[in-house]
């Protein structure tokens, strides 16, 4: 009886394994694709910019606040602007993000702006879904929103959810192959290209689980944010009129600094609305990158009163693990080895995709011949 149950139990999870894997594969593709390219984002785009990007040493850099008012000026309606890469080397120039709202659901209105730090001059400019900053910004912003908005944010977070049933699935469905495959007794057996598909179906399959499952469940997690009404509200309201701050950002700045002398910052955030905060945001020299996400030194902008520092010590349990999920889901805690290891697994839904539906195939074709 026992027997019998499972067999039903396998063929029908077998089936739910196989309509969610054909049904979503495109965009599996799609996002492990762009997700193994975003591996390398900090490094790829000052490479193929180079030329545009790349900035001859003059003296001091500006501050903060006069590179602050030149791009408020050129954009007077923002939700804030964030300060990317204030590790830059002196022939780096200034990368930003910009915060925008269109008042469209089906945008989602990010963007970026770079400026040589020691003339002022902007180098480029402009929106992150029609590829007036480059292909790498475009890609990032179509990786967890297909460059459809909310609706699209939403759909990522589905396919997260749908990649990972799949996974579960196949778990209980190729059960008896996993110790197999981890013991390397199974190999691809190259006899025609249904043995082929099949056993890289199984083998790929195995070794990526349970990376897999982390990117997908981290992926599906952080865009929760999609399906909270109040996101979708705000998303149709006009940004109001920049209100610039009323003390020095580069003072505050400073002052962060000097309050975590041993804090290395890769993320500054610079308010023009009254209710956002100025807030710097990095990792301490002591720590692991992967319990660094939630470390900030903030500061009211307007007043310059010292609002708090927050550290992953201080978080509660279950903040300390959800602290985690994002550079569990970018891979950027422990060097360039595991980013390589994030790039391949980050083709294998593509790949399993693929080879998914040559099994479908198969199967099809000996049904239409029985």
């Amino acid at each position: 009886m026992t027997n019998i149950f499972m067999k039903k139990l396998s063929r029908f999870l077998f089936r739910i394994h196989s309509w969610f894997g054909l049904a979503t594969g495109v965009f599996l593709l799609l996002l492990g694709l762009s997700g193994s390219i975003l591996m390398f984002m900090e490094e790829l785009d000052p490479i193929i910019y180079r030329n545009s990007l790349r900035v001859k040493p003059t003296g001091q850099p500006l501050p903060i606040d006069s590179i602050y008012r030149i791009i408020t000026a050129e954009y007077p309606q923002l939700d804030g602007i964030a300060w990317l890469n204030s590790e830059a080397t002196p022939e780096e120039s200034y990368h930003f993000r910009l915060y925008m709202n269109d008042t469209r659901l089906i945008s989602y209105d990010l963007g970026a702006i770079n400026i040589n730090q020691y003339t002022g001059t902007i180098l480029r400019k402009g929106r992150s879904d029609d590829l007036e900053v480059g292909w790498i910004e475009w890609i990032f912003q179509f990786h967890f929103s297909f460059h459809l908005g909310m609706p699209g944010a939403a759909l990522a977070a589905i396919f997260g959810l749908t990649m990972l049933i799949s996974i579960l699935t196949g778990v209980v469905v190729y059960r008896k192959f996993i110790w197999k495959v981890l013991t390397f007794r199974v190999k691809v057996n190259r006899k025609n290209w249904r043995t082929v598909s099949s056993d890289l179906h199984r083998i790929i399959g195995v070794w990526s689980l349970a990376l897999n499952v982390i990117i997908f469940f981290t992926g599906f997690w952080m865009n929760l944010f999609a399906f909270e009404k109040k996101t979708w509200d705000n998303e149709v309201i006009p940004t109001p009129t920049n209100t610039l701050a009323k003390v020095s950002l580069q003072n505050l700045y400073q002052q962060a600094l000097q309050k975590a002398p041993n804090f290395t910052p890769n993320y500054v955030y610079l308010p023009t609305q009254p209710h956002r905060k100025f807030n710097v945001r990095g990792y301490y020299n002591d720590e692991n990158r992967l319990f660094s996400s939630r470390n900030a030194i903030l500061f009211d902008a307007y007043t310059g009163k010292f609002i708090g520092i927050t550290r992953y010590a201080d978080l509660s349990a279950w903040e300390k693990i959800e602290a985690t999920f994002h550079p569990l889901h970018v891979g950027n805690f422990g060097g360039i080895f595991l980013k390589i290891v994030y790039v391949i697994v980050g083709l294998t839904p593509g790949v399993l995709s693929v080879t998914g539906f040559l099994l479908w195939w198969r199967r099809k074709l000996r049904a239409t011949r029985s």
